[in-house]
């Protein structure tokens, strides 16, 4: 298996998956992509049907991880995917299963499923996948005698989530930015609460897209980032997309008693990282119908799946909404598409990006390329505030189960898209206790919290604001390692 960038850096050298595991964006700021997509056979997918998780992320992580021994990677997922790490269910009898699919019921009919994501530490989906990277990162750099400085930016989940998986690690630091009081008090807690030594929060006076301009400035300046030893856990880094296939081929397995069967999967959708990788599992070979994109009032996403047009907000033309984390008008992820759509064609992604940071767009309508959308399964859909707390509220009152704002966001749009015969999987994001205030108004109630979280809120909190400077955050960075 050998990486290449969507802009055209690595063709014609040779990058593992080891080499590019670190380092977050290529050299010519694209994104890494594996030359080609390892496909699944018929007697795999049959195979695969009755592993735990833990086994099936090894079957699906090899094939683009050649250069870590099989052993090795073995003990890793398995280290990882565990009933003890996964243990915020709400149904104690689904522990093991890790991602336990729920069936709300059938409408329309179609079977309607949620699949649980957020029964790891943090109580996100983001814990899928960065509790390996932990893993992964700890393991990479033992072998080599190497440290990590991690930099990141959240809109309010991978934060979390990275600071839980890197806290305690040898030879690791996390530097994370999150938009100044544009977090749930919930989510700002459980970043800003931390006291471990090797954790840095830094609160960014601006938006999310200011703060993943900050990364994404930081890892162009390749002088400093090879002198700081700079890495990213965002969802530009591959190693966290490939670990979120996984789940697209469990919540398969679960929701079909054949592999003749075919689905399709809702996800709540900013930066384009989760769903990112369900385009990935349905390249691999899993029989995967649509691929049905959920926005908020941020509709960056929705509006090239409807018009064919990309059109990035500016800051002040980003809503701060009650399903905060895809508060982004900007995504990232975009770009593993884009290449993919275009043939794989890195002089035309390259040209496409430029005309983003230079005209704030492009339109591919107009040359024709976005018609070939469909023959990847997209299609999306919005939700507002008002469709939120509707949505929670039937989705209590129908099901007598509590979903979270961004969850309420896919079932919206999920409902719009369902096919006869065809089990719709909303792939859940969140706990509802992340954004409680949108639960208190929907339901008239507090929502549930597992008992580890409680006055999580009241303890103190750890972090420095600063100005949307990327060399500023440079210096506080480069003060903490000296």
């Amino acid at each position: 298996m050998n990486y290449i960038s969507t802009r055209g850096a690595g063709i014609g050298e040779r990058h593992t998956f080891s080499d590019i595991l670190l380092g977050g964006l290529a050299k010519d700021g694209g994104l890494y992509l594996p030359n080609e997509y390892p496909k699944v056979s018929a007697d795999e997918l049959a195979r695969w049907r009755a592993l735990p998780y833990a086994d099936l992320a090894f079957e699906i992580l090899r094939k683009f991880s050649d250069d870590i021994p099989d052993e090795d990677l073995r003990e890793l997922t398995r280290r990882t995917y565990t009933a003890q790490v996964y243990c915020n269910v709400r149904d104690e009898e689904n522990a093991a299963q890790i991602t336990p699919l729920k069936t709300l019921g059938v409408e329309g009919g179609t079977p309607l499923s949620l699949l649980e994501l957020s029964n790891g530490p943090t109580l996100a989906f983001k814990d899928m996948a960065m509790q390996l990277l932990g893993n992964l990162f700890e393991y990479t750099l033992a072998k080599h005698g190497q440290t990590l400085n991690i930099l990141g930016a959240t809109s309010g989940d991978t934060g979390s989530a990275a600071e839980y998986a890197m806290r305690g690690k040898k030879g690791i630091r996390v530097f994370m930015l999150s938009p100044h009081k544009k977090m749930s008090a919930f989510q700002t807690a459980q970043m800003y609460s931390l006291q471990d030594p090797n954790i840095f929060n830094i609160a960014i006076e601006g938006v999310f897209d200011d703060c993943q301009d900050i990364v994404k400035a930081v890892s162009n300046d390749h002088a400093f980032k090879a002198q700081q030893k700079i890495g990213t856990v965002n969802s530009i880094n591959w190693a966290r997309v490939v670990a979120q296939v996984v789940y697209y081929f469990k919540g398969y397995f679960a929701a079909t008693k054949s592999n003749d069967e075919r689905v399709s999967f809702t996800v709540p959708s900013g930066n384009f990282g989760n769903v990112c990788a369900g385009h990935i599992a349905r390249m691999m070979g899993l029989p995967v119908e649509k691929l049905v994109v959920a926005t908020n009032e941020n509709d960056v996403l929705d509006e090239f799946f409807r018009t064919g047009i990309y059109r990035v907000r500016k800051s002040s033309e980003t809503y701060h909404t009650s399903s905060p984390s895809m508060d982004i008008s900007k995504a990232s992820n975009f770009e593993r598409f884009v290449f993919d759509l275009l043939g794989r064609d890195p002089k035309r992604v390259l040209q496409l990006f430029r005309d983003v940071e230079e005209k704030g767009g492009f339109d591919l309508q107009a040359s024709g390329d976005f018609a070939r959308v469909q023959e990847f399964g997209f299609v999306s859909g919005r939700s507002s505030h008002d469709d939120r707390v509707d949505t929670i509220r039937d989705v209590f009152e129908q099901y007598d189960t509590m979903i979270d704002t961004h969850t309420a966001d896919g079932v919206k749009v999920a409902r719009e898209h369902l096919q006869a015969g065809i089990p719709m999987i909303v792939l859940e994001t969140a706990q509802p206790i992340k954004f409680g205030e949108t639960i208190r108004e929907a339901l008239e109630r507090e929502p549930e919290r597992p008992a580890a979280f409680s006055g999580i809120e009241n303890l103190p909190q750890r972090f420095e604001v600063l100005g949307n400077d990327a060399e500023r955050v440079k210096e506080f960075v480069a003060e903490r390692t000296r």
